[in-house]
């Protein structure tokens, strides 16, 4: 009986040698092939003018930017109005402080955090609220995190301050942190989780030794992108680390830093300020590019194998 059923289907099953040429005179068909060859049309012509643009910017930056980089620029000091020579010594270092306290202070807080809403997010409310204002958080201009930290912070000790300028941009790397971290454990295979469960492994080691383990190439990417975000950062620093003419690695006094010395020093009327500012821009462009390079190696790793 079996094979009855199986001749009639076979013989009762239509055969069309020109089903390709009939899908084509498809009216339904034809309008999906064109909307998508239009899609990818306009795609890879996006991608043409982002690239365009880009070029067009590292190109303006390298032919003015390349008469700016010099040794003095390391070695010296911010040099005085309508004076000759000079260097960018004390925004370059208190830049490499602000940043590199900001990376101390957020990437623990965002792993730890990012951990709790990966292992919780589901189960507690208040790992739902969590993630709700990290989201409103990763949006936020920078400036208003500068007028924040200035009402909370500055306004209180009554003078500007390296330490001011840290915890700005700390608060605009903590979310990055967050939401990579969240981000890369989720990937996770559960039947990974599980197996360390069923060792009897408690739930914090399989979180850090299991989970945080098998993404932390994902993870050091979201830092790497993090410190990319701050490293240019200029209004939040406007209202709180201002700038200092002098050099001064002392955190508690006003902090001299590379976006607001290019700031300033653009808008100015000396010609060898304004030659110091391009050198500046060129100097964080090409230290933010090669750091957002590093991060899409380490984040072509991140799927756990």
């Amino acid at each position: 009986m079996n094979a009855s059923m199986k001749s009639t289907v076979k013989t009762s099953a239509p055969s069309n040698p020109n089903g390709n040429a009939a899908s084509i005179n498809n009216p339904i068909y034809r309008r999906r092939l064109w909307t998508h060859r239009i899609g990818i049309a306009l795609s890879f012509l996006a991608m043409v003018v982002g690239l365009f643009f880009l070029m067009w910017i590292l190109a303006t930056l390298i032919i003015k930017g390349a008469g700016g980089i010099s040794l003095n620029m390391f070695t010296m000091t911010t040099p005085s109005p309508d004076s000759d020579g000079g260097g960018l010594l004390n925004p370059i270092v208190g830049s490499l402080l602000l940043v590199g306290f900001s990376t101390l202070i957020s990437t623990p807080i965002g792993i730890l955090a990012g951990i709790y809403l990966a292992e919780y997010g589901e189960e507690s409310w208040f790992a739902q609220l969590t993630r709700f204002v990290t989201d409103i958080m990763l949006s936020a201009p920078s400036i208003v995190i500068g007028l924040f930290v200035y009402a909370v912070y500055v306004a209180n000790v009554k003078h500007f301050s390296g330490w001011a300028g840290t915890f700005a941009i700390s608060l605009i790397a903590i979310p990055v942190v967050v939401r990579t971290t969240d981000n890369m454990l989720r990937l996770v295979p559960a039947s990974l989780r599980e197996a360390a469960f069923a060792l009897g492994a408690p739930r914090w080691k399989v979180s850090v030794m299991v989970r945080l383990r098998a993404v932390r190439a994902g993870v050091v990417t979201g830092v790497l992108l993090a410190v990319a975000r701050i490293s240019g950062e200029t209004a939040p620093l406007l209202f709180t680390a201002l700038n200092n003419q002098f050099f001064s690695a002392d955190m508690n006094k006003p902090m001299a830093n590379l976006p607001v010395v290019i700031y300033q020093f653009a808008m100015s009327p000396y010609e060898n300020w304004r030659s110091l500012a391009w050198g500046g821009a060129l100097l964080v462009t090409f230290s933010v590019l090669a750091l957002n390079i590093l991060s899409r190696v380490l984040f072509s790793q991140k799927a756990p194998k």
